[in-house]
Formats: C-alpha cells, sequence, structure tokens
C-alpha cells in the first residue's frame, strides 16, 4: 500500500487531478470566489450577497474534496487537516477575512524536495502579478527537483527555501501571469516572523520563455546558435534552466555587500533600486552560469542564454510603464551591451556578438556589485543618487526628471523616503528601439497569460 501511495504522490497516473474530486473542488473554489471581497471576506449583508447556507453549502464541498483528495498526498497530511480546521473556523466565523495561517504554517514543501512530489495546495490568497485580491485558489502542483539540481544545492549553492514546481491545474487566480506561490500571499491573522519556502512555477516561466523568445528572435532577425536554438525549442529543456536560474537568483537575494534589507521588503526605495537589486540576482546567476559551463555543466551554457533573451526581449516590453522595475533592468542591460558593441542593430537586424557579450555581462554586474560595496558607506539618499547616475550614464531619463537635474532639484529637507515621491511613473522611458520592439510583440506577450507546459507553442529549432 505504501509503494502505492508514494506512486501517486510522485508522479502515478492517478494524481490529484485525475481524482473526480478534483473537478468538485474545482467548481466549488470558482463559485465561492466572486462573493468575495478584496481581503478575502464575504458580506453577507450585501443587498447581492448569497444566502449564509448556500457560502457554507460550498466551502463543506471544498472540505469534502480535500478530505477525499489527503490520501493521495501522505506528506501533507498535517497541512490538509490543519486546511480543513481553518476552512470550518472561517464558516462558523461568518466568513469574515479569512485566516489561513495555521494551514500554512503546517504546509512546508521544502522539507521534502522529492522530484515529481505532488501537492494539493488551496488558500484564500493574491496571485502575484495575477489577482491583487486575496480570494480562495486551488492549485495541483508538482515538485521538480532532478539529482543534479540537488548536488548543486547541497554542495555550492544552498537555498533551503527554494522549491521549484509545475503545475497540474489550478482555478483562475493563476489563469494569469503570475508564476509564483509565496506564502506572504496567503491570507493570515498575523504574518509569521520568517517563511520557510518559496515556489516558483519553472514551466510557466519556461513556456513564457520560449513563446516570446522565438517571437523576438523571428522579429529582429537574429541568427542562433545551435544550443540556443536547441533551448527555445525544448520545453523539458528551458524547464531545467530555469530552475538552475532560479536557485542562483533566489539565494543571491541575501548574498553579497548588501547596504540595505535583503529583499528590501521593509524599505520604500526608487524603483531603480529594485531594478537594479533584480538584475544584480539575474547577472550573478550569468556569472555562475559561466563558471558551471567551465567545468562541464552543460545547463550553464543554457543559463546565460536564458538570461539574455528573457532580459533583452520580454522584460523591457512586459507590462505597464508605471515603475516597472524589471523593464528598466531589461533596458539598461541592452544599451549596456550596445555601449560596448556585443550587440548591434544594423539593417533592421540584431546581431549579438557572444564572447563579447559574456565580458560585458560580467563587467556591468562588477560595477552593480561595487555600487552596493560603496553604498555600505554612504547615506541612504547618496546610495540612491549613485545608483540614479549608474541608470541614466546607460539609459536617458525623462525630461521632466527632477532626479535627473541633480541633488539641488530635490526638497533635501524631506525625509529619503518623501523624495521617492518625486520619482516619475515612468523615469526612464523606452527608447525608439524598445518602442518599435514593444509593438510588435504586444499579441504575443498577451497570448502568455495563463500559459503553461501543455499550452506552450512547439517551437521548431
Amino acid at each position: 500500500m505504501r509503494e502505492n501511495l508514494l506512486s501517486v504522490a510522485t508522479g502515478g497516473a492517478d494524481g490529484v487531478v485525475q481524482h473526480p474530486s478534483w473537478a468538485v473542488l474545482k467548481t466549488a473554489v470558482e463559485t465561492i470566489r466572486p462573493w468575495q471581497e478584496k481581503d478575502g471576506s464575504i458580506d453577507l449583508s450585501a443587498d447581492d450577497a448569497p444566502d449564509r447556507s448556500a457560502v457554507e453549502a460550498e466551502v463543506a464541498r471544498v472540505i469534502a474534496a480535500v478530505e477525499d483528495l489527503a490520501p493521495l498526498l501522505p506528506h501533507d497530511a498535517a497541512y490538509h487537516a490543519a486546511l480543513v480546521a481553518d476552512l470550518r473556523r472561517w464558516a462558523e466565523s461568518g466568513f469574515g477575512v479569512p485566516d489561513f495561517l495555521d494551514s500554512l504554517l503546517a504546509f512546508q514543501p521544502a522539507a521534502d524536495r522529492r522530484d515529481g512530489l505532488e501537492h494539493l495546495v488551496v488558500f484564500a490568497m493574491y496571485t502575484q502579478n495575477g489577482n491583487p485580491n486575496r480570494n480562495l485558489e486551488a492549485v495541483a502542483l508538482r515538485v521538480v527537483w532532478p539529482e543534479w539540481l540537488g548536488e548543486l544545492e547541497r554542495t555550492r549553492y544552498d537555498n533551503p527555501m527554494f522549491v521549484p514546481i509545475t503545475f497540474q491545474d489550478f482555478t483562475s487566480g493563476y489563469d494569469t501571469n503570475s508564476a509564483v506561490l509565496f506564502p506572504e500571499t496567503v491570507a493570515v491573522r498575523e504574518v509569521p516572523e520568517r517563511f520557510s519556502w518559496g515556489g516558483i512555477f519553472c514551466d510557466r516561466e519556461a513556456a513564457r520563455f520560449r513563446k516570446v523568445t522565438d517571437a523576438a528572435v523571428r522579429t529582429l532577425g537574429l541568427e542562433l546558435p545551435e544550443d540556443a536554438a536547441r533551448l527555445i525549442a525544448d520545453q523539458e529543456l528551458a524547464q531545467q534552466t530555469f530552475v538552475l536560474w532560479d536557485l542562483i537568483h533566489d539565494r543571491t537575494h541575501s548574498h553579497g555587500d548588501l547596504p540595505f534589507d535583503p529583499f528590501m521588503i521593509k524599505q520604500r526605495a526608487p524603483f531603480w533600486m529594485y531594478g537594479l537589486e533584480e538584475l544584480r540576482c539575474d547577472l550573478t546567476a550569468f556569472k555562475e552560469a559561466v563558471k558551471l559551463e567551465a567545468e562541464g555543466y552543460e545547463h550553464g551554457r543554457y543559463v546565460q542564454y536564458a538570461i539574455l533573451f528573457d532580459r533583452l526581449f520580454r522584460f523591457p516590453v512586459t507590462g505597464d510603464r508605471v515603475r516597472n522595475y524589471d523593464g528598466l533592468g531589461g533596458q539598461l542591460l541592452f544599451a549596456y551591451l550596445h555601449k560596448h558593441d556585443a550587440v548591434r542593430w544594423t539593417d533592421n537586424t540584431l546581431r549579438i556578438d557572444w564572447p563579447r557579450a559574456t565580458e560585458a555581462t560580467k563587467r556591468l554586474c562588477a560595477e552593480i556589485e561595487k555600487l552596493y560595496r560603496d553604498g555600505i558607506d554612504r547615506p541612504k539618499l547618496v546610495h540612491w543618487l549613485a545608483a540614479y547616475q549608474l541608470v541614466s550614464s546607460h539609459l536617458a531619463p525623462h525630461p521632466a526628471s527632477r532626479w535627473a537635474k541633480g541633488a539641488d532639484a530635490l526638497d533635501l529637507t524631506q525625509p529619503p523616503r518623501k523624495l521617492v515621491d518625486d520619482v516619475l511613473p515612468d523615469e526612464f522611458p523606452l527608447s525608439m528601439f524598445y518602442e518599435a520592439l514593444a509593438k510588435k510583440l504586444r499579441d504575443v506577450i498577451a497570448s502568455t497569460k495563463g500559459i503553461t507546459a501543455d499550452s506552450a507553442v512547439r517551437v521548431a529549432a
């Protein structure tokens, strides 16, 4: 019996989404979601509110479905028991602001990172880059933990909280651009002092990357090396590439000469500071990937391609232009490579000098690392201005920018957090190159909403 349960939990044919109760669970969750307010509560006194008995019946269906599915996942028994208790308490309280703290603390996916291990997750939560409201969501997922990645994490890139995952199925909060499952998004009565895991959907990252990169390559006339073309064509290879990239990127947020709180959670800072931090983590992953390739790890080369293509092609033209810090990082990388003659846009064709691009990318990483190291000895505002100078030496600021005019244009009697209000929503507008590329890729990027490995297009090498 134990072997049968293990087979189901780690990828057997009779997993969660094949069980009849999964469809019941999804239907019940989707019925409840429109009744919920932004904070996850259900206002039973509203004119258009459902009868309390109707809500209770749907929550009872959720509970029954979870109890039916739980035996398939014995490793999550404590979580599912706590989840049922949280759901019952929510119903008994009259469906006020939901509190899933107990079940959140019981869910510990990082404690058992077996390749293919399945989880059934139900929380009231918002989905980052997806739904901003704390609606009830249900997600069936599997862990991605190949042996070679586990070995690198144990011996080189320790990251005990990192959990790469893939979608099996999901409710509508994930039919969006969200590619993460983070505990801080869950509705709880109090925020735990420390979280112990974070999940990233590498299948969505890989599928989105493949589709957008393929369109960009065709639009720009870029000739690809054979191994780069293979990466874009192969979903499984792209997923394996992203788990290595994410492993190194994620841990970099708390490694290095950091003049600020790791992850910058407790600070209000200009958005270029967040852009530089995300770019630093990606360029560190790039630099490590160069080392790994030299040591014979084949995924090292693929990580370099993935970082360059995603940063250069997708990041700058995805999302709106209001404080788009990931877009800014992509713009900066392109401008730096262009200035150092590693990328050339000539005769409406993009060319990349790969050896030169590798060296220039490593140099940009070194410049950001020096900025950070020097920032340890600077006041916050001086550090922000130095970071602005680094970015604006490669990207043209908006003509109306106060920050571009220097310290004399700012009201220095205000605390630094107030000066953030003087930052323009689009402090560094797109270049003419990216304005044109954005128009060409707009429909392709929009089509990646809700994408998974199963829905990804097949890309010819």
